[in-house]
């Protein structure tokens, strides 16, 4: 979770479902792990407020353009989660943290814009908190009815798992832009 919220594509769209089956079978408890992983978030984001407070934005961009593409993070990203952050302000990095994939990067242009630090904080761990607790709840959830899940994942595993690569293809091919394809009436 720390890492995700410090700019590595660690989705903890994974991470806090997986963590709430462990506390389904009762290997862990699940308000340490949604304090956890709150907490995790928060120390990920003052990672990357720090990032945005101490380096200047064409610093950050130039970074972005050359390593991004490492972090699957692209100059639209940012500039999505900056645009986001002066149109609606402040309480955007509590909504945020709601959010998949601009949660992960609305700390650099908070950090740009010297956002206070204990307000910053504190809304982000009461959106990461709310974050953690509903991913967590979802695999705790399905960690006890996995079963009945299963003969429709059967019925449909195959179309499922072409699914999932169609999708993680693309999302690299978007991310990475491996294959330009041509523009269609140009």
């Amino acid at each position: 979770m720390t890492l995700e919220s410090a700019l590595i594509p660690i989705p903890s769209e994974i991470t806090m479902p997986f963590s709430g089956y462990l506390v389904s079978i009762g290997e862990l408890n699940f308000w340490l792990v949604v304090l956890t992983g709150a907490f995790a978030n928060l120390v990920g984001s003052w990672i990357a407020y720090y990032i945005g407070y101490f380096l200047e934005e064409t610093v950050i961009v130039g970074w972005i353009k050359k390593y991004g593409k490492f972090l699957l993070l692209t100059v639209d990203d940012y500039e999505k989660s900056r645009r986001w952050f002066i149109k609606y302000g402040s309480s955007i990095v509590f909504f945020s943290r709601l959010l998949p994939g601009i949660r992960t990067f609305i700390s650099l242009p908070a950090g740009l814009a010297e956002m206070n630090i204990w307000k910053f904080s504190l809304y982000t761990f009461l959106g990461s908190f709310l974050w953690c607790l509903l991913l967590t709840y979802i695999g705790y959830y399905f960690g006890e009815n996995w079963y009945a899940l299963e003969p429709l994942y059967r019925k449909f595993e195959y179309l499922i798992i072409a699914a999932i690569i169609i999708f993680s293809l693309w999302f690299l091919n978007h991310k990475l832009k491996i294959v330009k394809l041509p523009k269609i009436g140009h």
